[in-house]
C-alpha cells in the first residue's frame, strides 16, 4: 500500500521502518526543516526492548546508551547533596536503556529501508477521506492519494485534529508543565544531576556526555497560551520562577531565555476511545501521549508502530479489522503505561516544603 506518515518524531521514524520492512510504500512528511531532537535523553523499555530487536536497531540503541537517572540528586540552596534518586524508583527492569534523543533519532531514521521516504519542511494542510483511499493536501501545495494515513504527529497531533477533531477533548492535564533548555556553557565535571526544589517548583541540570540541559518542573492547573509561541513559552516559564533566585534559578532561566529552540509544554495524557477512523490511524503521543512523567512515551510508540505493521500484515485486505488488533493489542501497553505517570509528579515537585522535606527522608534512608 501507499501510505503517508504524518511526523518524523520516534513514533513517525519507527512506522516508517516498520511498514517499510513490511513491503509498503512510505511516505514521511515533517513540518520541521530538520529532525526535532531537543529535549532530555529517552527510555527503551520493556517489550519495547524486544521490538527493537526485531527492527533491527537494539545493538545501535545499546551502543548509544547513557545512564543519567543514575546520577539524579537532589540538593539544598549551597548545592549540597540532600537526597538521591535510585534507578530502581522508575526503571521497568536492569536492561531498561537511556539513550539521547539525537541519538536515537539518528539510528532510527538511518534504518529507514529503501520503501520509505523522508521529506522535510511540509506537512498535512487537507485530507479527504472517500473510503477507498485518501487524498490529501499538502502545505507546500502538493497533492497525493495514498490508502493509509498514519497520524505520528505528537500530542498536538494535526492530524489528529483534522480527523477526530479539537484537541481539547482528548487532552488530560496532569497538575505540571515542563521546561528543557540546552546550556551550552555548563560545564558537570562531576557528572551529577543535580535538582533544586521549592514547593511546587523544581529546577534542574540534566548533564550527559558533553551536554548539559536546564531542566524546569512546575505545578499548575491548564494555561491556554498558543504553543507555537516561542516568546509566551518563555515568558510563562520566567512568571513561574518570578522572585526565586536561589540555588542556581537566576542562570538557568537565563538560558532558558535565550534558547532558541525551547521545549515547553504541559505534562499531559492524550486519551482516546479509538485511535482510527476510516483510513486514517494514529500511532505514538498523537493517540496515547502517556506524558513524560511515565517515561515510556518512546517505548509505546516503537512497540505501537510494530503491532500496526503486524496487524496491518495479519489483516491484508481488511483495514478496519487491521486497525482493531492494533488498538487492541496495543491497549494492555498504553493502560500500564499511563497509569505509571501518577505518583512522578509529586516525587519530583512536591507542593510543600513538608513534602520536599518528606520525600528526602523516604530517599535517604533507601540510599545504602
Amino acid at each position: 500500500m501507499r501510505i503517508l506518515v504524518s511526523g518524523a518524531g520516534m513514533a513517525g521514524l519507527s512506522t516508517g521502518i516498520t511498514l517499510g520492512a513490511a513491503g509498503h510504500n512510505v511516505t514521511i512528511v515533517e513540518r520541521a526543516t530538520h529532525l526535532r531532537v531537543n529535549g532530555s535523553p529517552i527510555d527503551i523499555r520493556g517489550e519495547a526492548l524486544t521490538v527493537a530487536d526485531k527492527m533491527g536497531v537494539l545493538d545501535a540503541i545499546r551502543d548509544h546508551r547513557v545512564d543519567m537517572s543514575e546520577r539524579i540528586q537532589f540538593v539544598d540552596a549551597a548545592g549540597a547533596t540532600i537526597a538521591e534518586l535510585s534507578d530502581a524508583e522508575f526503571n521497568d527492569s536492569p536492561d531498561d536503556t537511556e539513550i539521547p534523543r539525537e541519538d536515537l533519532a539518528r539510528v532510527l531514521r538511518d534504518a529507514l529501508g529503501p520503501a520509505t521516504t523522508l521529506t522535510f519542511d511540509d506537512s498535512i494542510a487537507e485530507l479527504h477521506d472517500d473510503g477507498d483511499g485518501v487524498d490529501v493536501r499538502f502545505a507546500s501545495g502538493k497533492h497525493g492519494r495514498y490508502d493509509i494515513v498514519v497520524g505520528a504527529d505528537g500530542m498536538h497531533s494535526a492530524t489528529r485534529g483534522l480527523v477526530f477533531g479539537p484537541e481539547n477533548q482528548f487532552i488530560r492535564h496532569l497538575g505540571f508543565y515542563v521546561a528543557l533548555a540546552n546550556l551550552p556553557n555548563c560545564a558537570q565535571p562531576d557528572r551529577r544531576n543535580p535538582m533544586y526544589n521549592i514547593p511546587g517548583r523544581m529546577a534542574g541540570i540534566a548533564a550527559y556526555r558533553d551536554k548539559a540541559l536546564g531542566v524546569f518542573m512546575f505545578r499548575s492547573p491548564w494555561i491556554d497560551y498558543d504553543y507555537h509561541d516561542l516568546a509566551a513559552q518563555k515568558q510563562l516559564l520566567v512568571d513561574a520562577f518570578a522572585g526565586h533566585h536561589e540555588w542556581k534559578i537566576p542562570e538557568l532561566l537565563g538560558a532558558a531565555v535565550s534558547e532558541p529552540e525551547l521545549y515547553f509544554d504541559s505534562v499531559s495524557q492524550i486519551q482516546m476511545p479509538t485511535w482510527h477512523q476510516g483510513r486514517v490511524v494514529l500511532v505514538g503521543d498523537s493517540a496515547y501521549c502517556a506524558s513524560p512523567l511515565s517515561g515510556r512515551g518512546t517505548s509505546l510508540a516503537m512497540t505501537g508502530a510494530w503491532l500496526l505493521a503486524e496487524a496491518l500484515r495479519d489483516n491484508s485486505h481488511d483495514i478496519v479489522a487491521a486497525f482493531d488488533q492494533y488498538e487492541r493489542e496495543h491497549l494492555p501497553h498504553v493502560t500500564y503505561a499511563q497509569g505509571t505517570a501518577g505518583p512522578g509528579g509529586d516525587g519530583l515537585v512536591p507542593a510543600t516544603q513538608q513534602e520536599i522535606d518528606a520525600r528526602n527522608r523516604r530517599l535517604s534512608a533507601l540510599t545504602p
